[in-house]
């Protein structure tokens, strides 16, 4: 079984790359995405969040948004501003932010592979976030969003992958955030034909960034074939559209959490509840609460910061729990969530909501000072090594465990399904 293969990507021309290139649709929120494409008719949110073209008061999962997004689609392939390649290859897409730089090949996996999870998973979808992207490919016949994949380090897949930087880029811009954007297409079949028989040797690839996009792909592969008399397996609905990363490249941030409500609890009823199984200590001098280590919290609430850290005793009897219940988002769930605030399934509840560690701790400050908000804690970052061991175990983690950055730009690869 191939887990990847080229593909005839669709991709803006040089001088339009920087202003297609969009963030992912699940980064940032409507209003955020509407100021962004205000002034710019050809950012790729105007495909991948197409609520932004239509009246506020349509919802975003209305039929008629996605219909939008096929629209949008059309017009920026029959104006020029998008158009496929002309034979199938692959891609190398280099990210910098700052001192952090990531190189992942750009392919199309395959759900084949994931359905038999050897390309592993290690969290549960929220239900209407998945059925949103099944909707939103379905109606463009086009997945928008490259899934973020890893692999373990492999040396002649970095040499190759290195060899394929050696030539001119198709695309080199920096972003209005400051990160640098570099996107090699490979022509050298010899080169290609390498990175193919590379990969396709791996034992695993692991779902870094993207389980709703790959769980999407994976259903709407099953309605694809089932509308296909001739189906033959090898269509590009049974692929899915991604980047594969080196787990020795990329950089995962904090993923924070912030509750609408304390389940009826005061914060001074709350915070001696936490005193059981936490030992509490209040910030002083309004300074935040950065975890720096795991099995360490800090809590926003009533304008005040805590440190927690786990007791020892309590610690001491996780060591011989699974790979995932020692993860610092299971700790949190075992301890705070569903004892002290009956928030039992963060996938479905709508009383917690999460926060990228790239928003920075002020963003909780703003989020509960704001009052729509009780509380925010913050997480020490999951490390990768703790993601695969979790994924090999066919383990899961709680939802929103880890935050990658930086973020793939959307639009600069487009994948077509058949």
């Amino acid at each position: 079984m191939r887990l990847i293969r080229p593909f005839r990507g669709v991709r803006p021309t040089k001088d339009m790359a920087s202003k297609v290139a969009a963030f992912p649709y699940d980064v940032i929120n409507r209003s955020e995405a509407t100021a962004l494409a205000a002034n710019n008719p050809y950012s790729f949110l105007h495909i991948n969040k197409p609520e932004i073209d239509v009246s506020d008061d349509i919802s975003p999962y209305d039929p008629i948004v996605y219909e939008t997004g096929r629209i949008n689609l059309d017009e920026f392939l029959n104006s020029g501003v998008l158009s496929q390649d002309d034979e199938e290859t692959f891609y190398v897409y280099k990210q910098k932010m700052g001192s952090h730089e990531q190189t992942g090949l750009v392919a199309v996996a395959s759900v084949e592979a994931y359905e038999k999870g050897i390309i592993k998973k290690h969290e549960l979808t929220r239900p209407e976030k998945e059925d949103d992207r099944v909707k939103h490919m379905e109606a463009l016949g086009a997945q928008v969003g490259p899934v973020f994949l890893t692999y373990k380090y492999d040396k002649q897949i970095s040499d190759l992958i290195n060899q394929a930087r050696e030539d001119i880029p198709a695309y080199d811009f920096d972003a209005d955030d400051g990160i640098q954007h570099t996107f090699w297409v490979i022509k050298d079949a010899a080169l290609r034909d390498a990175l193919n028989e590379a990969f396709n040797r791996i034992e695993a690839i692991y779902v870094a960034d993207g389980h709703h996009r790959s769980a999407a792909a994976c259903r709407v592969k099953k309605i694809y074939a089932e509308r296909n008399k001739a189906h033959s397996g090898n269509e590009s609905y049974n692929y899915f559209l991604a980047v594969l990363f080196p787990h020795t490249e990329i950089k995962i941030l904090d993923y924070n959490r912030i509750l609408k409500d304390l389940n009826g609890l005061s914060s001074g009823g709350f915070l001696e509840a936490l005193q059981l199984n936490f030992n509490l200590q209040k910030a002083v001098g309004g300074e935040q609460v950065k975890p720096n280590k795991a099995n360490e919290f800090g809590l926003y609430t009533d304008g005040a910061w805590y440190k927690l850290n786990l007791k020892s005793q309590v610690a001491s009897s996780l060591q011989t729990e699974d790979a995932s219940e020692r993860l610092d988002v299971a700790i949190m769930q075992r301890y705070i969530l569903s004892p002290l605030l009956n928030i039992c399934d963060q996938r479905t509840d709508h009383r917690i909501d999460f926060v990228g560690g790239i928003r920075g701790l002020s963003e909780l400050e703003r989020r509960v000072d704001g009052g729509a908000y009780e509380a925010a804690m913050s997480l020490y970052p999951t490390s990768v090594e703790s993601l695969m061991c979790v994924a090999d175990s066919n383990q899961v983690m709680p939802p929103k465990s880890t935050w990658f950055e930086p973020k793939l730009k959307s639009g600069l690869i487009t994948h077509l399904l058949d």
